[in-house]
C-alpha cells in the first residue's frame, strides 16, 4: 500500500477482495489496549504498537515482541486500531496522523466515543482513500487478556471485511451494527444499562443488609434467580463485596459514557427517566474523584455515603 493523502477514491474496492492487511498497529495501551495488541502477535508480518508514554510502547514490545514506533510509522499500517480515553483525543491523533494515513488502510477505532464525531473521522479520513471503523468493545480487562472481547461495529461493511482477520485477535464475538456512529451509540447504551443494574443492586443489597441478610448470602440467591445481572455475578463479588475496587475502567469513563447515551436520547426526544437518573447519579459520583483516579465500581461508596450502609461481608 502506497503512503498518499492526495487520493479521493473510496478505497478498498480491490483491496477487500484481492488481499489480506500484511502490518497492523496498536495506538494507545492502557488497561485494555495492552492486552488488545498482544493478540495480533504472530499473526501479521508487522505488529506496530504506539503509546502517548513511549515508556510503555517500548515495555509491551519488549515483554510482547510488537515493534515500538512512532506516530507517524504507526499509521502506515494496513490495519491501525486505536483505544484511547476519548473521541477528543483520537480526533487529535487523526489530525496529527493525516500527512502520514496509507491510502486504503482501516482505522479502527475501539475506544468508547461519541458517535457524531465517529462520522466526522470517517468523512475526513475517506476524502484521503480510507476508511473509518467505530468498534468499542465490551468485556473488561478479563476479556481482553483472554482475546474474548464483544465488538460492536459501525461503518462500512467492506471496511469491516477487511479488517476482520485483524479485530478476531481480540474478539469471542463481533457484529456490524450499522453505518457510522452505530458501534459507539451501542456501546453508550450498554455501558449505561450497566450502571443501571448495578445502582439497582446497590440498592437492593444495602435493604437487605439492613434487614440483616449479609450480601454474599444475598448474591448466591440472586445469581440463580431473575434479578441476576452482570454486577450481580461479576462487579459485586469481585470489586465490591470484598472492597478490592482494583482500577480498570474508571468511574469518569463511565459517566462520559452514559452522558453520550443521554445525548443520544435527547437528540431523538425519547423519553428515558431511568437512563437519566442513573446518568446523574454516575456522574455525582464520578464527581467525588480526579479523573483517572477511580475505579467504577466506586460509585458503591458514593451509594453508601448516601445510605449508611456498607455492601461488604460482616462474616
Amino acid at each position: 500500500m502506497s503512503t498518499n493523502n492526495s487520493s479521493t477514491h473510496s478505497g478498498l474496492e480491490s483491496t477487500t477482495n484481492s488481499s489480506q492487511p500484511k502490518s497492523v498497529s496498536f495506538l494507545g495501551l492502557g488497561a485494555m489496549g495492552h492486552h488488545m495488541a498482544k493478540h495480533l502477535v504472530g499473526k501479521f508480518d508487522t505488529v506496530m504498537v504506539w503509546n502517548r508514554t513511549s515508556d510503555k510502547a517500548e515495555a509491551h514490545a519488549k515483554e510482547f515482541g510488537t515493534l515500538a514506533v512512532t506516530l507517524q510509522q504507526a499509521v502506515t499500517a494496513d490495519v491501525i486500531f486505536s483505544c484511547l480515553p476519548t473521541s477528543n483525543v483520537v480526533d487529535e491523533v487523526i489530525e496529527q496522523a493525516l500527512p502520514y494515513l496509507s491510502a486504503n488502510s482501516v482505522w479502527v477505532d475501539c475506544t468508547s466515543g461519541v458517535p457524531d464525531q465517529a462520522k466526522a473521522s470517517q468523512e475526513k479520513l475517506k476524502a484521503i482513500g480510507c476508511e473509518f471503523l467505530d468498534a468499542p468493545v465490551s468485556g473488561q480487562t478479563s476479556g481482553a487478556d483472554s482475546g474474548t472481547l464483544t465488538v460492536m461495529v459501525g461503518g462500512s461493511a467492506e471496511a469491516l471485511a477487511y479488517a476482520k482477520p485483524a479485530i478476531e485477535c481480540f474478539a469471542g464475538l463481533i457484529v456490524h451494527v450499522g453505518d457510522s456512529g452505530a458501534g459507539f451509540a451501542v456501546k453508550a447504551v450498554n455501558n449505561t444499562l450497566f450502571a443501571i443494574n448495578a445502582w439497582a443492586a446497590a440498592e437492593g443489597l444495602s435493604v437487605l443488609k439492613a434487614h440483616g441478610v449479609n450480601p454474599s448470602d444475598a448474591l448466591a440467591c440472586i445469581n440463580k434467580a431473575s434479578g441476576q445481572s452482570f454486577a450481580t455475578l461479576a462487579t459485586f463479588p469481585d470489586r465490591i463485596v470484598n472492597r478490592a475496587f482494583p482500577k480498570t475502567f474508571t468511574i469518569d469513563l463511565m459517566a462520559k459514557d452514559c452522558g453520550i447515551a443521554i445525548d443520544l436520547q435527547t437528540q431523538k426526544k425519547v423519553p428515558t427517566p431511568v437512563m437519566a437518573q442513573v446518568a446523574s447519579l454516575v456522574r455525582a459520583a464520578s464527581n467525588q474523584h480526579e479523573p483517572g483516579a477511580a475505579d467504577f465500581s466506586e460509585f458503591a461508596k458514593f451509594y453508601e455515603m448516601m445510605s449508611g450502609i456498607d455492601i461488604k461481608d460482616d462474616k
